[in-house]
């Protein structure tokens, strides 16, 4: 009898190795390879292969113009920003996976599709919660719907014959890694388990026409857990992000094969769940002080949507032999470079300051865009002098101190028109071909940007 192979794998990225290795090669981090057994299947299992757990076989080969096509048949969540991130509601047959930090709110979010649609026929799948605990949520959710079901066991073959009896329209399993196959001898949310497990619920999504969607644990660093395979798998990945200290969450598409990726949809945690957010950036900008020094409202693009958000600065003479710079909801590694920018091509010394920067509402903000706002909100810390409160900034800024054009300008100028805004400081590269009735100030460099905002003309 063969014996089972041994493999490495890395507990933060799941990364595979045939040998140890010190230092991961796929997320860099060190000490993290586990041993653990690759368990062979057993000969009955190879020949039942395809017919496992009453999936139904493959068909044959077909040319590709003899494939009937169909355009995507979708139905709605009838969660507003749940529906515009998955790119106009569920595809059905996709296998969605869904990933976020604990008490984020995956499982509110999940829940709460049966309230907002109450045709559709969904079963609910728990394996961390007992069915007395959900029932309790739902009640506080206003959850009740004669065609949303729950089941407790975390067994595949038990999952997969349930849904096939009972066909619901969407299947959620929470979550993928306490489910189990009872082939492997591995405990559940082991990398094995995890992959097989997916890989049934795939073809059950694919050859049952049942869209499943699936809730996956997170690291430390906020990726999700298990083997990278899992990503590839599915056709949707939704990732949920927030700070715990605030009450808006936003849900990002990572990958999506039926709709635009890095769509973002915006929600607030109440009481009674997670409620849509049609208009964030006035949300976002509902406490903005125009008369503090450091404050500054930049316009960012989160996957089509642009949103309107107040960085705030602060800069203080450092007590100790090495400045500290920190960042919130921004790269401190950018806001280093523009800290040296400032210093190499403004004249502006920072090297006896502390820096401390902070995206308001808790968002994480990766638009390069975001550049000149930043700038302009150190500039006004440091000079402490408060920035006009009818400008809001977009612009990259190079290494040079040059401004450099950006992207939808057209779709950022409405949205700070929209918000009342007057002026808008923009690179000078930038050509909106819409009329808008704001006033645009343009900008080659830093030097000419800076100059401008404190001006109340």
């Amino acid at each position: 009898m063969a014996k089972d192979r041994i493999q490495y794998v890395c507990d933060e990225c799941g990364h595979t190795s045939t040998k140890w290795l010190g230092n991961c090669p796929n997320c860099g981090s060190w000490h993290t390879f586990k041993e653990f057994k690759v368990e062979r299947k057993s000969a009955s299992e190879k020949e039942h292969k395809g017919k496992v757990d009453g999936i139904a076989e493959s068909p044959p080969p077909q040319k590709l113009e003899e494939i009937e096509s169909r355009s995507e048949d979708r139905f709605m969540s009838r969660i507003q920003e749940l529906d515009r991130v998955l790119g106009g509601g569920f595809v059905s047959g996709s296998f969605v996976l869904v990933g976020g930090d604990p008490g984020i709110g995956k499982s509110t979010l999940t829940l709460q599709i049966g309230k907002a649609n109450a045709e559709m026929k969904v079963l609910y799948c728990a394996g961390e919660e007992s069915a007395g605990q959900i029932r309790q949520r739902a009640r506080r959710l206003g959850v009740s719907s004669d065609n949303f079901y729950v089941y407790t066991d975390t067994n595949i073959s038990n999952i997969l014959k349930e849904a096939r009896k009972l066909a619901p329209d969407l299947l959620i399993v929470d979550s993928i890694q306490t489910v189990y196959r009872t082939e492997l001898t591995s405990m559940a949310g082991s990398i094995q388990q995890v992959k097989e497990c997916a890989a049934l619920l795939q073809q059950l999504a694919k050859k049952q026409n049942i869209t499943t969607l699936v809730i996956g644990h997170v690291t430390k660093d906020g990726n999700i857990a298990g083997p990278r395979v899992l990503e590839h798998m599915v056709d949707t990945v939704l990732q949920f992000e927030g700070d715990g200290n605030y009450n808006y969450r936003m849900l990002r598409s990572l990958k999506n094969r039926f709709g635009p990726a890095q769509e973002v949809g915006v929600f607030e945690m109440k009481e009674s769940g997670l409620v849509d957010v049609l208009n964030p950036s006035q949300l976002f900008l509902s406490d903005y002080d125009s008369s503090v020094s450091g404050n500054a409202v930049i316009c960012s693009i989160e996957g089509s949507r642009p949103l309107l958000v107040e960085v705030q600065a602060l800069t203080t003479s450092s007590n100790y032999g090495t400045p500290q710079r920190t960042a919130n909801g921004f790269d401190q590694r950018r806001l280093s470079l523009l800290l040296a920018v400032l210093e190499k091509r403004g004249g502006y010394q920072f090297s006896g300051q502390d820096v401390y920067l902070n995206v308001a509402g808790g968002l994480k903000i990766n638009d390069p865009a975001a550049d000149l706002g930043v700038v302009c909100a150190l500039i006004s810390s440091l000079l402490d002098k408060s920035i006009d409160g009818d400008i809001a900034f977009l612009g990259e800024v190079g290494l040079g101190g040059e401004i450099r054009a950006v992207n939808k300008i057209d779709q950022r100028l409405g949205e700070i028109e929209k918000l009342g805004f007057s002026k808008a400081l923009i690179p000078q590269a930038s050509s909106p071909e819409r009329e808008c009735s704001l006033q645009l100030l343009k900008a080659s460099n830093i030097m000419d940007a800076i100059e401008k905002p404190f001006s109340k003309s």
